[in-house]
């Protein structure tokens, strides 16, 4: 069938409406759309409308990247130096763990890539389609060959189309890299151009950015343009989050930090311990594969990726895993007011014309107009310049603004049927942000075309010159009547209504119809006012007062009248009585040094009747000042915005194709609380992930230590800890627990905290501290006392040889496994006393991380293996403990997270002094010394 080829040439013969009929015949479809029956039957031959990407090549890439990262290379260095010493036990050991490791990061990279990737079933793009006669919406996977497909302003263009009616101007870029959109038109024909060039055609991947039209689809899937350009291509690798590098550089540090100790353990156990060269780069070899960090990378990948999959359950998809890293250090949200902080289910409440104020229900009755000529003429224009529709099976459908308006038109006893609309309507101007009118030129009846034209009040009084009186008369329009229009609209605004203006103005029945807006919008006839409200959405004044608590500020960008911006972000708590608003041409008095001080020094403003471009500066303006900006929108101009924004936020139900593709997260919900929720799970992220890296960084001291302390002592004290043991200790019994890290529930007060600054290092001193000098400290003292416990309980003094063969062999090696044990044990206590940085333990509730109690019972069998178990007892060296051991280990766990808990104790009755201290000292200074 030829609807899959891409030689497509109009043959120059013919007329747009008679290749259009052609092409329909070719495809054997009609203007009514192919049968539920067929479309199903024509989706099995032709497949699914989607792009199939390459995969079987990535594999291998990402297997050699977890093999060759900073911590993978240091562990071939130390397998490489066993192996040159004939260590070949303790190297095989080594490239074992580079081997597991790499494969547990490459499962969790892979498994992290497909959760996000699977987000996709949960925003499918939509098209819609005519089936057995009627507009159905459909998800865009399910089009076909032949099928009517109806291209709105906003939508993504699902395959490749000819236009059958109507004309829209179309964003090319994904296709062609150009930028200034396009006009293609059913009414225009091209021959022998080149396919991209020709007027009557539009292809899949690229956007509706206005007008409505009509066409049929030729080429679905691969067969699309867009489809042949993604087979000649790679698919695009993203870059590493902030987050992702700072943890890099982390494995570096780390890496310097263990060849430097291990160089200098070298010249130690030479010169001190008289070990052979040989025998001290084992023992270094082993020293810096243990203290490699196997699991720091993978932990990262999981974490982000288990938020991923949480936000997507609470109505936010992330689309990059970068993303939630950067929602936690959010300070500045900029916000649509319609539909996010609002419900956007617009209910018209009243009308206003030269008659006055009048009051509507839209459920129970009709306004009486037969009286009234001036409010028939409202209800007609309303009805007449609209795109919705109202009485579909399925409910109201179209834009919430528009289907409010026609409400409303209704209740005023105008025509809303929609056939009756399509068969006056002659040309329409659509909804153009920048001038924020749209209009239509309608034919009704016998009589002259009459431009309807509905818009902000302020963009239209300019263009009318004439006002209906209350008998339905047009009056010049002067300045006491403008005065007059100004005070209902400021009265509608200040009660948080959304106001439109509708007007008309009647042609010459012989004139040609214009098709430029500039000459039909002019000379107008203000008919009236149409009032709408849309209440804040629940929740919404508890999600902005925990924006204020966290120190992120909300700013208000609005297409809305100011006193409508202003009373709305009063009423939910966003600013106080008196906020600063700026309107649009106010706005575009400013420059950018003058905009980005007006951020800086008003703490709360509101931009209203902002344009898109206006998002974009100051989106600017906010980063320029080194702020991270979350900001919301909807709208095809509202990309670049997005785009430009750390975090682009599109809405789901209400937002375009076009807007959800640019953002960096989609609200499925729409719901303002929806993102507080998100800068909620980035902040826990980032903190997990510090929690981990105290939790092995802490370990690196009981580590080191016991070697150091045999090389300091010449050999008279045996190695508390052997190569195998330490390997056994950072591989198996770590592993798990520090996963489970990742899933710790946030600390109580994590949205009261100020947001982290943009370049704030993942890893600060004070964690080291912390991690070396006090959980390290105590976790190496225990462990050691546990060493020394077996051997002086067993007779053993410095100097006594404990070597294969000697009386004290058996005793060595139960001492080196309470070594062992004592650091796995005290590691559990490390586990939980890093789950809170500053707050007790019992705030989070001891119990509240399953995973982590998992893990650490996981842990504690592994260690029973490896003790117990006769075939890893030979190879590690480890042996049975007698049953008073074993007691005196039971309380390693609860002295180190004791010791934790004490010090965080301290820390906070500290920081609760000085913050009284600070008040008592500002009560102070505001008191006023009676006279």
């Amino acid at each position: 069938m030829r609807s899959q080829h891409h030689e497509w040439v109009s043959p120059s013969t013919l007329d747009p409406e008679e290749t259009a009929d052609l092409l329909l015949r070719d495809l054997h479809s009609t203007p009514e759309g192919l049968s539920e029956t067929e479309a199903k039957r024509r989706l099995l031959q032709f497949g699914p409308n989607e792009l199939q990407r390459r995969r079987g090549r990535e594999w291998p890439q990402a297997l050699v990247r977890q093999l060759t990262h900073p911590l993978a290379l240091l562990l071939w260095v130390a397998a490489g130096l066993l192996l040159v010493v004939g260590s070949h036990v303790v190297a095989a050991a080594v490239v074992l763990i580079i081997m597991l490791n790499a494969a547990f990061s490459f499962v969790q990279e892979v498994q992290a890539e497909r959760a996000v990737e699977a987000l996709a079933k949960y925003l499918p793009q939509r098209a819609k389609v005519v089936r057995n006669g009627a507009i159905v919406e459909i998800d865009a996977t399910q089009l076909v060959p032949g099928d009517i497909v109806v291209i709105e302003e906003g939508d993504r263009i699902a395959a490749d189309t000819r236009l059958l009616t109507g004309a829209i101007e179309v964003d090319m870029s994904a296709l062609t890299g150009e930028s200034v959109p396009t006009l293609r038109s059913a009414a225009l024909l091209d021959v022998n151009v080149p396919l991209m060039s020709a007027h009557e055609l539009v292809f899949s991947g690229t956007s509706c950015t206005g007008g409505q039209a009509r066409g049929v689809a030729f080429a679905t899937g691969m067969a699309t343009e867009i489809g042949r350009i993604a087979a000649l291509s790679e698919r695009v690798k993203s870059d590493p989050s902030p987050l992702e590098r700072q943890v890099r550089r982390a494995a570096w540090l780390i890496a310097a930090v263990s060849v430097m100790l291990s160089l200098s353990f070298i010249p130690v156990a030479t010169l001190a311990a008289h070990l052979t060269v040989v025998n001290s780069l084992v023992f270094a070899a082993g020293l810096l594969a243990g203290m490699v960090p196997e699991g720091l990378l993978p932990v990262i990948t999981l974490a982000l990726a288990v938020a991923v999959r949480e936000l997507a359950n609470r109505g936010a998809l992330v689309k990059r895993l970068s993303a939630v890293e950067t929602l936690g250090s959010t300070d500045v949200i900029c916000t649509d007011k319609t539909g996010t902080l609002t419900q956007n289910r617009m209910t018209p409440v009243a009308v206003w014309t030269a008659a006055g104020r009048i009051e509507l229900d839209t459920h129970e009755r009709q306004v009486d107009t037969r009286s009234s000529p001036t409010l028939e003429s409202l209800g007609l224009i309303a009805a007449s310049c609209n795109n919705a529709r109202i009485d579909d099976e399925n409910g109201p459908v179209g834009d919430p603004t528009e289907v409010a308006v026609l409400s409303a038109a209704r209740s005023l006893g105008a025509v809303s049927d929609v056939a009756v609309r399509e068969a006056h309507r002659r040309w329409q101007f659509h909804f153009d942000p920048e001038v924020k009118l749209m209009s239509t030129i309608d034919r009704l009846d016998a009589g002259p075309p009459v431009v309807h034209t509905k818009g902000a009040p302020e963009a239209l009084l300019p263009r009318c010159s004439h006002i209906l009186d209350s008998d339905g008369k047009p009056q010049p329009l002067d300045e006491l009547q403008r005065s007059r229009i100004e005070d209902a609209v400021n009265s509608f605004a200040a009660e948080g209504l959304r106001v439109l203006g509708f007007a008309q103005r009647q042609l010459p029945a012989k004139q040609r119809v214009p098709h430029r807006r500039g000459t039909a919008e002019q000379d107008l006839c203000l008919t009236g006012l149409i009032a709408m409200l849309d209440p804040p959405r629940p929740g919404i004044v508890d999600a902005v007062a925990q924006c204020h608590t966290a120190g992120i500020r909300i700013i208000v960008i609005t297409g809305d009248h100011p006193l409508t911006a202003a009373a709305i972000a009063e009423r939910i708590g966003i600013t106080g009585p008196h906020p600063t608003v700026v309107t649009a041409e106010q706005f575009e008095q400013l420059d950018e040094n003058q905009l980005a001080a007006l951020i800086r020094d008003q703490p709360e403003v509101i931009f209203a009747r902002a344009s898109p471009e206006a998002k974009l500066h100051i989106a600017e303006a906010l980063r320029g000042e080194g702020h991270v900006v979350a900001m919301t929108g909807d709208g095809v101009n509202d990309a670049p915005a997005l785009r430009r924004a750390d975090i682009g936020v599109a809405m789901g139900l209400s937002g375009t194709d076009v807007a959800r593709e640019a953002a960096t997260m989609v609200l499925t919900d729409d719901d303002f609380g929806s993102i507080v929720t998100a800068v909620h799970a980035g902040r826990r992220i980032y903190d997990n992930v510090r929690k981990f890296i105290v939790y092995i960084f802490a370990h690196a001291v009981p580590e080191v230590v016991p070697f150091l302390l045999f090389a300091l002592s010449g050999g008279a004290i045996p190695l508390p800890l052997t190569i195998l043991q330490l390997l056994a200790f950072d591989v198996g019994s770590e592993t798990l627990p520090a996963l489970s890290l990742s899933r710790e529930p946030a600390e109580p007060g994590i949205m009261q905290r100020p947001p982290r600054p943009r370049n704030e290092g993942v890893i600060r001193m004070p964690m080291l501290l912390r991690a070396w000098l006090f959980l390290g400290v105590v976790v190496t003292g225990l462990s050691l006392g546990g060493y020394f416990y077996v051997l002086l309980k067993a007779g053993w003094h410095p100097g006594v040889p404990v070597d294969v063969g000697t009386p004290m062999y058996h005793v060595y090696r139960q001492a080196t496994t309470m070594t062992f044990l004592g650091m796995i044990t005290g590691q559990i206590g490390t586990a939980f006393a890093v789950r809170t940085q500053r707050a007790s333990l019992r705030s989070v509730g001891i119990f509240s991380n399953k995973y982590l109690l998992a893990g650490i019972a996981a842990e504690i069998v592994l260690a029973a293996i490896l003790v117990y178990g006769p075939p890893l007892q030979t190879l590690l060296g480890t042996e049975a403990l007698p049953a008073p051991d074993l007691l005196v280990l039971l309380p390693f766990p609860f002295v180190v997270w004791g010791a934790d808990e004490l010090r965080r104790y301290l820390l906070r009755r500290s920081r609760n002094r000085q913050h009284r201290k600070r008040e008592l000292a500002h009560d102070a200074r505001g008191q006023v010394t009676p006279v």
